[in-house]
């Protein structure tokens, strides 16, 4: 994950949730009131989202410490405390309800990501996630993909080409569309073309695309077309698939999955803040 643009998303959500000030906590505390609190995990998931929330903290305030007590992936039951922090309450309480999204969001997908790769366990088929992404958060969803045990699909319009309906109707077939694609950006970028019947998977072939997507194919379809595709060309299942019919795709003969699921109809992992106050030591008298 890019350092760099790590922090500037995590200043981008700072700067939306804190603005100028915290008004509730900077009027309440003073700079020298310390305080600690746990964060406990209340249903059973995947953790995911660890190092975001300490590169949150060391943003937010050098001077908390952060205590992990599970690791990135970990399978976490309820009640179990994953970590803790210590530092001035204001800084601790200011970066709560970004951080604390985040790691629920996070381990929602990571959990989820985690069911549909046990589904497809004892097969071949990989488990890959789409752009169908939240604005903002597709690095750290795509990331959390892979804490589950998912892979990631392209990350955006500029790392591959996937030729969709409308890029192949509009230049009139498969082949013309892949042929300019080589034509003006070359061999050293992947092909995708979606098909949706067994002509179109013909023709991918005889154009030689580097995948072939079976798109909104039942798995019978899927396993009757995929014949006409040769070894070295990947494979791909996506559309009107998610953990409720997961399995009947696990026989297909496909290298990949791909999921919306994963990232746009997630659950979040429900996860508590508590905040406990540190004694301030007492002044002895004259």
């Amino acid at each position: 994950m890019n350092p760099i643009k790590l922090r500037q998303t995590l200043e981008s959500f700072f700067n939306e949730d804190i603005g100028g000030a915290d008004l509730t906590s900077e009027t309440i505390f003073s700079p020298e009131d310390k305080a600690s609190g746990s964060y406990i995990v209340k249903a059973p998931g995947i953790i995911c989202g660890l190092p975001i929330v300490a590169a949150g903290y060391r943003l937010i305030d050098p001077a908390i410490e952060v205590l992990f007590h599970v690791n990135e992936g970990d399978h976490v039951d309820t009640g179990d405390e994953i970590m803790s922090v210590t530092g001035p309450v204001r800084s601790l309480l200011g970066a709560e309800r970004v951080l604390l999204n985040l790691l629920q969001h996070m381990s929602g997908i990571a959990t989820m990501t985690r069911r549909a790769v046990e589904i497809l366990n004892g097969s071949q088929t990989r488990v890959c996630d789409t752009r169908k992404t939240t604005p903002g958060l597709r690095m750290l969803e795509k990331y959390a993909v892979t804490v589950g045990g998912g892979y990631n699909h392209r990350f955006g319009l500029y790392d591959a080409v996937m030729l969709k309906d409308n890029h192949i109707a509009y230049a009139g077939s498969i082949g013309r569309a892949v042929q300019k694609v080589r034509t003006n950006l070359g061999h050293a970028v992947k092909i995708e073309v979606e098909t949706t019947s067994l002509e179109e998977v013909k023709e991918a072939v005889r154009v030689k695309a580097d995948i072939i997507m079976f798109d909104n194919r039942s798995p019978e379809d899927i396993r009757r077309m995929i014949n006409e595709v040769p070894e070295e060309i990947v494979t791909e299942a996506s559309g009107g698939i998610d953990l409720s019919n997961l399995a009947a795709y696990a026989r297909c003969g496909v290298d990949y999955i791909s999921l919306g699921c994963l990232t746009h109809s997630v659950r979040a992992l429900d996860i508590s803040f508590n905040l406990k106050k540190i004694p301030q030591p007492q002044k002895l008298k004259e």
